[in-house]
């Protein structure tokens, strides 16, 4: 019995109701299941058309009878098929090919050759299921499919998302970088600008503040001389007030020079009569023939590094051949470390500079002391520093309780604190120069005061522009017995400074040098004069402040005077000649250098008073004639050293006719002056006026 394709048989119906499936129950679990699964998320918006009942039908028509809608089929399927034993033993379906997913199990044992009306119900729902299982796993990849693109625009979205956060992060922080290093560059330009303007602005300041000082106390003297020279005579008539004494020595003396000046231009002659000695070349045959002892040291000290031993040398002898060493530039460790052997008792080097610390470690950690004193260690500023001295002086050897004189001139690393420690080890200094010393301060005076305000008798404080004068001036008057002092070079030292000196110290003072101290005045030379009775030595170069009147105070105050420098100063011809009238008797050095009053008044009075005189320096006096050289070398019986440097009057009239055999003429055209400058020869003793006290 055939059935049409909307209705089933009785068989068939019977079949299904066995089962448990009737028509109501097929259709309705039919309409469920489909319903059901299209119904699921994602089948709705997944794009993809879903198969139904019309592709069931095209599965019934290919299989079976029945009419079928498609085109595609190649199987007419109007009259029953017959199927081969190999078909149906294959399960095998051509008209429509499922690839891998095929509907119909190959185990299943359905006959195939079946009419659609007489298959199984269970075929049907087998059948049923495997649709509906391709539909759920096609509907479950779109949904995968979908769900991993929808996953992974949500993946792109979070990392575009956070890859826009961190390139964000990355630019913001970058930009904060770089706004922070422009904000810092800016303020580091800032700085440096407001740095540089107040820089600028300290030091406009302080070239304003030093003009002014300068336009006060230096240009004053040049763009308005009238107010310095009121200055000036003003401290003169107060000074002068104190000295209206036309009988002292000085104001006889200048009457003198006065008169002689009036009868000169009167007759109109000159008071110059020099006659040249007839014996040409006299003055060059007595000086042509060295002594044997200078052939031998000169010899000694050119093979200086061949000297192995000074031992049994004498004193003087030592030091003159330290001396010719030091001139030829070669005093190295190897000489010092001989004059150092067998506990010397003096020990001096005028240019240490070639000397390093690790040398001068050595040398005097290995020098026994205890006889030694005198050290003289010049030009030390390499081998000198304060851990080098408290290194010598822990040494074992190093006992300096005999030590009187110590020179440590342009020891420039020299500190106070080192300073210190030598006065401590050695107590019983009398002499002591630290000229040049850079690095000292007024504290180091004081630190000497407390050790040696008993013993201390000279000291040399030469161009320390540290230490200022005021300051130490309460140490100096400590010192009972001082009798030398040098401060020249110190700009602070004023008439203040002098006069609390020598009001402390005066009675005892024997040598003071003023030289280049350019704000003293008349007044400190009043006070001088007043208060220094014994003054021996007097160096008052280059101070322009002074004038005639500091010449009468010296002369009538100071009457022992042996040597004066008044170098560069302003002084009249009439004035020195008044001085040299009363004081030259005394004297055995004088220097003149580069006062250009200097005139035939000053040549007279050398010529007639200064019998003694032993060293005299007219360099630069170009108003002297020859015929007032000749007359002054002549005249001075114990002259040995005559300084003519800058003088194009001289010739050789004077330089080889004069009498005076002894004479060392220095600085005058070709001849040679450097062998001939210490003629006079060193100190030997290690006190300059003061016997030492063992």
């Amino acid at each position: 019995m055939r059935k049409t394709e909307k209705g089933m048989g009785d068989e068939d119906e019977e079949k299904l109701s066995k089962m448990g499936l009737g028509k109501e129950k097929e259709g309705s679990n039919l309409d469920m299941n489909f319903s059901e699964s299209f119904s699921e998320p994602g089948f709705q918006d997944s794009g993809k058309k879903v198969m139904g009942s019309e592709f069931f039908d095209h599965l019934v028509d290919d299989r079976g009878k029945g009419s079928s809608s498609s085109s595609e089929g190649d199987v007419e399927s109007r009259e029953t098929r017959k199927y081969t034993n190999e078909e149906k033993a294959e399960g095998k379906i051509d008209d429509y090919d499922y690839d891998d997913d095929n509907i119909v199990d190959n185990n299943s044992n359905l006959d195939l050759n079946l009419r659609p009306d007489e298959l199984d119900a269970s075929y049907a729902l087998q059948l049923l299921s495997k649709i509906m299982h391709r539909e759920v796993t096609a509907v479950n990849q779109e949904s995968s499919r979908y769900l991993n693109q929808e996953t992974s625009r949500n993946i792109n979205q979070e990392s575009s998302r956070n890859l826009n956060q961190e390139t964000s992060r990355n630019i913001n922080q970058e930009s904060s970088r770089n706004l922070n290093q422009e904000t810092s560059r800016n303020i580091n330009q800032e700085s440096s600008r407001n740095l540089n303007q107040e820089s600028y602005r300290y030091h406009k300041d302080e070239l304003r503040s030093r003009h002014e000082y300068i336009l006060s106390n230096v240009a004053e003297h040049f763009a308005h001389p009238g107010i310095h020279n009121e200055v000036i005579k003003r401290k003169s008539s107060e000074v002068d007030k104190e000295l209206d004494d036309s009988q002292s020595p000085f104001s006889l003396a200048m009457e003198l020079v006065k008169k002689r000046n009036f009868s000169q231009s009167v007759d109109n002659e000159s008071s110059i009569k020099w006659l040249p000695a007839q014996n040409k070349g006299h003055y060059v045959s007595s000086h042509n023939v060295p002594k044997l002892m200078d052939l031998c040291l000169n010899v000694l000290a050119t093979n200086a590094d061949k000297i192995v031993s000074l031992e049994n040398v004498p004193d003087d002898l030592r030091h003159r051949l330290c001396k010719m060493v030091s001139d030829r530039r070669k005093m190295d460790a190897h000489f010092v470390e001989l004059l150092a052997r067998d506990s010397p008792t003096e020990i001096r080097v005028w240019d240490t500079s070639q000397l390093t610390e690790d040398d001068c470690i050595k040398i005097f950690c290995a020098c026994d002391t205890r006889n030694l004193t005198v050290l003289q260690l010049d030009l030390c500023g390499l081998c000198i520093h304060e851990h080098v001295l408290r290194r010598i002086l822990a040494g074992p050897l190093c006992r300096l309780h005999k030590l009187a004189t110590i020179s440590l001139k342009g020891a420039f690393r020299l500190s106070d604190a080192g300073l210190s420690a030598l006065a401590k080890s050695a107590p019983g200094l009398l002499s002591i120069n630290l000229s040049q010393c850079s690095l000292l301060t007024s504290d180091a005076i004081n630190d000497l005061a407390i050790h040696m305000k008993s013993t201390l008798r000279e000291l040399y404080i030469d161009d320390c522009q540290n230490i200022n004068a005021m300051l130490f001036l309460p140490a100096l008057k400590k010192f009972k017995h001082l009798e030398v002092l040098s401060v020249a070079g110190i700009q602070t030292v004023s008439d203040d400074f002098v006069i609390g000196l020598v009001e402390a110290c005066g009675m005892n003072m024997k040598e003071l040098v003023l030289a280049n101290c350019v704000e003293l005045t008349d007044l400190s030379l009043k006070c001088v004069g007043k208060t220094c009775p014994k003054l021996c030595a007097l160096d008052l170069s280059h101070l322009h402040n002074l004038t005639d009147s500091a010449l009468q105070y010296l002369a009538n105050g100071c009457r022992s005077i042996c040597k004066i420098k008044l170098c560069r100063n302003d002084f009249s011809d009439e004035a020195i000649a008044a001085f040299l009238e009363v004081s030259g008797m005394s004297l055995n050095e004088l220097s003149l250098n580069k006062i250009s009053k200097v005139n035939m008044n000053t040549a007279l009075s050398i010529a007639k008073c200064l019998r003694k005189l032993l060293s005299l320096d007219l360099s630069w006096c170009r108003k002297l004639t020859e015929e007032a050289l000749g007359l002054i070398v002549d005249s001075c019986p114990a002259l040995k050293v005559f300084k003519l440097f800058g003088c194009t009057q001289v010739t050789d009239v004077f330089l080889k006719r004069h009498s005076n055999s002894q004479v060392h003429i220095i600085g005058c055209q070709t001849l040679p002056f450097l062998k001939h400058m210490d003629a006079l020869g060193h100190q030997q003793a290690p006190l300059q006026y003061s016997p030492l006290v063992t």
